[in-house]
């Protein structure tokens, strides 16, 4: 087996891993690996923009009571207020590196979305994710200090008398041990256990499976948000479906079931902009009383020019036909968020020395049991600085040797996978998604088993890991969703439709091999904010 070693290793290619690397790579050598091309992550598909309190009217106070109202409940106060504060200074850094974002006569342009009190939606267009991670790439790009790693899957952890000491990786058909003094995980979410999702085919939960594997804590993986405007597609199968951003919301555009009639008055008094998990359950209310497969976006009454604010949506819509200039734009929900992961502190630390997670596939209160709209570019770049400085400034080794004796099976890819992989993704949509039953939620667990049994065969080939992974996600995701029985934030339980603050405003927590750990949350700390 080949051997390679770096200071630290980065998994992922997204804002938190490239914000990671970028400060990790002024002091240290560091390998960015990427399972697909280099921009292929859930960053380069955010369109609507990064959350931040820089516009004059606006304070990190209001932005934090905002994300604490969507959270419903469950978010962590202190990382909030970590999130809120850090983020105008890490975001003027980004401007000052060449981020182009829009902009107005008086200044930057910034739009309003779903459960934010004030317009502060910084963006580039409808391309936002693009730009910053165009502007984070061209800095790391320069620096001899880095390695970019394409087509490279991690399917082991290292680890060593507890601590994890390097990765294993899958590339070219063959395997390398990589040896670092700590593993980042910015691998994103698992959007692809479900039939239909906004991420792109390189989320399948890999970062969860493989720090579960290792020993970290996963927390809240019931709390899958879903999007509520998806571009529907009909009857055609897609790995990743187009999302129309929130934004186009924030600049006007209403809601309209099949009869034409706007309707999101009648489910929050924010209408339009209401938390995306009262809007996903609008639609699919609508959908039902009205038998059609979907609803409809209408941008005619907007203010703003949507060919040059929203550039990206409306090359995409007139692919299929849709001038969104004057024509609805016929969309449904899918799966686009998990506010759950693999827990850490508020520097990435999972627990496990050696080893951090930053980004989507953490979880360490940020984001509750609903993420408030474009939060989460603004915690990987936040986060996945402050988990570099954290990293930095630890004592860790460099090991010269890792002690690896597991045998891996390099066969082929086999199609028995593939259909492996579909009927997860059915399943999840179908039993664990959007509006959930114990019934239906156990029906899956079943099928999921059974699925687990079939697959067993495949354990130790490096090219299935994928899949398994996937596999492993999803039972968890279920279990976390059979566990908790309220409905909260994204997840909405039929069979317990009301949420219950007395008997589980707090947190499950899971570790391989042990009993559930429900952790409640007494009461709020008072927090002094910044002048």
């Amino acid at each position: 087996m080949k051997t390679r070693a770096f200071d630290y290793v980065v998994v992922g290619g997204g804002i938190a891993g490239l914000a990671a690397a970028y400060r990790l790579s002024e002091k240290a050598s560091v390998c960015i690996l990427t399972k697909g091309k280099i921009r292929e992550s859930s960053t380069t598909y955010a369109q609507g923009g990064i959350a931040v309190a820089l516009p004059e009217d606006d304070t990190p106070f209001f932005h934090y009571q905002d994300t604490l109202a969507a959270g419903d409940g469950l978010c962590d106060p202190e990382s909030v207020k970590v999130l809120v504060e850090d983020g105008p200074e890490r975001v003027r850094q980004l401007i000052e590196m060449g981020a182009r974002f829009d902009l107005e006569k008086d200044g930057f342009h910034y739009t309003r979305e779903g459960a934010h009190g004030r317009r502060r939606i910084l963006h580039a267009a409808d391309a936002t994710g693009r730009e910053i991670e165009k502007t984070l790439g061209a800095q790391l790009q320069d620096r001899d200090t880095v390695t970019f790693w394409q087509n490279a899957e991690v399917i082991d952890l290292c680890m060593d008398q507890g601590v994890c000491v390097g990765c294993l990786v899958f590339s070219n058909n063959e395997l390398t041990l990589v040896a670092a003094k700590a593993v980042f995980l910015a691998t994103g979410g698992a959007g692809q256990i479900y039939a239909h999702c906004t991420n792109p085919p390189v989320s399948t939960g890999d970062g969860m499976a493989l720090a579960y594997r290792a020993g970290a804590v996963l927390r809240d993986l019931e709390f899958v948000q879903f999007h509520p405007t998806t571009l529907y597609s009909g009857d055609k199968q897609s790995i990743s479906i187009f999302l129309i951003s929130e934004a186009v919301r924030g600049e006007g555009a209403v809601l309209r079931n099949a009869k034409g009639q706007r309707f999101m008055q009648r489910y929050h008094s924010a209408a339009e902009l209401a938390p995306r998990d009262v809007v996903s359950r609008a639609i699919l209310q609508e959908m039902k009383d009205t038998q059609s497969p979907c609803v409809y976006l209408d941008l005619t009454q907007v203010s703003v020019d949507v060919q040059t604010r929203f550039p990206t949506i409306f090359s995409r819509c007139l692919e299929s036909q849709i001038d969104i200039t004057k024509d609805f734009i016929p969309v449904t929900p899918a799966a686009h968020y998990f506010m759950g992961g693999v827990h850490t502190d508020l520097n990435g630390f999972t627990g496990i020395c050696g080893l951090y997670a930053v980004g989507e596939v953490s979880s360490f209160g940020i984001h509750g049991a609903n993420r408030l709209a474009s939060n989460s570019l603004l915690d990987g770049l936040v986060f996945g600085f402050r988990a570099a400085e954290s990293a930095l400034s630890s004592d860790l080794k460099l090991v010269s040797r890792i002690p690896y004796e597991k045998s891996w099976d390099l066969k082929p890819f086999s199609s028995e996978w593939v259909a492996i992989r579909q009927q997860i993704r059915v399943l999840m949509w179908q039993h664990v998604g959007i509006l959930r039953h114990k019934k239906g939620l156990l029906f899956a667990e079943s099928e999921l088993a059974r699925l687990t049994h079939q697959f067993a065969s495949f354990l130790d080939v490096a090219a299935a890991q994928e899949v398994g992974n996937m596999l492993l996600v999803a039972q968890l995701v279920t279990r976390f969703a059979l566990a908790r029985e309220e409905s909260r934030g994204a997840h909405f339980r039929e069979d317990f439709s009301k949420k219950d603050d007395e008997r589980w405003r707090g947190h499950l927590n899971l570790v391989l091999g042990a009993e559930w750990k429900f952790e409640p949350i007494r009461q709020e700390p008072v927090l002094n904010f910044r002048a």
